[in-house]
């Protein structure tokens, strides 16, 4: 049974969401606080962590920092769990340290989907790396996948989340080309990024063949 931290400064949202983890077959643990996540996580490490990001006086991004920072937290997965529609600029910025964006009010099939998808893909990625490892793939290489092949995924959603919130947005508030621009730019950056994955795939492979 995997347990998952919910983060929330709202009582009321986090027993919402205690109630679809245990319907879901998960074992919720809760805090309330960016501080007080900082102090379960050190005390007792989840397997994930839904954690909101409008709280107060430390909100989700800065707690988010904080876990991402710490060597002893890091690989810990964190869903941004919000009402707050994502932008380019978080897009960006914050990519890297998440694992996914889920918008509320969510259903329970999308938040267990979200939950399943962030597993099922570390496991992924950690069996390509030891197959890759017992092949004796370089090391920079193996980095580089794991760095990739999360991005990747993680992006594609990201992207996907912010053309359908711009898209149904009323461009004429003088934004529109920008985020237009910035979200051309983000899809040219994944296709890059996925150009080589593709080719670090490709020489993963090729030795696993060999062996």
């Amino acid at each position: 049974m995997y347990t998952i931290l919910v983060v929330d400064d709202s009582p009321m949202i986090v027993d919402v969401f205690v109630t679809m983890l245990e319907r879901g077959g998960y074992r919720p643990i809760t805090a309330f606080s960016g501080g007080e996540c900082l102090e379960v996580l050190n005390a007792t490490p989840p397997d994930l962590v839904l954690l909101d990001i409008m709280m107060e006086p430390m909100d989700g991004w800065e707690t988010l920092e904080r876990i991402k920072t710490s060597p002893a937290l890091r690989h810990i997965p964190v869903l941004m769990l919000t009402a707050k529609p994502l932008t380019p600029e978080e897009a960006n910025e914050y990519g890297p340290y998440i694992e996914d964006y889920i918008l509320k009010p969510t259903t329970h099939h999308q938040l267990y989907e979200a939950i399943e998808h962030v597993l099922a893909r570390r496991h992924s990625i950690a069996t390509n790396i030891e197959r890759a490892r017992e092949a004796g793939v370089d090391q920079k290489l193996v980095d580089e996948y794991e760095r990739l092949a999360k991005s990747v995924d993680i992006n594609r959603r990201l992207l996907k989340i912010l053309e359908t919130t711009y898209s149904i947005k009323d461009t004429r508030a003088g934004m529109g080309e920008d985020i237009t621009r910035a979200i051309k730019s983000m899809a040219a950056s994944i296709k890059i990024q996925e150009e080589r994955l593709n080719q670090v795939r490709t020489q993963f492979e090729g030795l696993f063949e060999a062996r």
